[in-house]
């Protein structure tokens, strides 16, 4: 059974269709209202820009808080400290 579903999505005052899973549909909804809050919030204090700066400041604010999040979740400098202190014990312990 094909679980797709066909939705139109508002983003920035354009419309998109799109064919997604039955399960991603609320997460497709909540990102494209906070592209457009944020849209919205840009287009309230600088009314000189365009649509498409107010797009490219939110999209780069975005991406910012995903990398920042990425960077929380990278283990790798914690793995490699427990690596070497293993081998600090190790060696230790075959002195004794």
């Amino acid at each position: 059974m094909d679980d797709k579903l066909s939705i139109r999505v508002n983003v920035a005052d354009r419309y998109y269709p799109l064919k997604i899973d039955r399960s991603d549909e609320e997460r497709i909804r909540k990102a494209a209202k906070m592209i457009n809050d944020k849209v919205l919030q840009y287009k309230q204090h600088y009314s000189d820009k365009d649509l498409q700066d107010f797009l490219g400041m939110a999209a780069l604010q975005f991406v910012i808080k995903l990398l920042e999040l990425e960077e929380k979740q990278d283990i790798s400098p914690i793995v490699e400290m427990a690596k070497e202190l293993d081998h600090q014990l190790s060696e230790i312990l075959e002195k004794e």
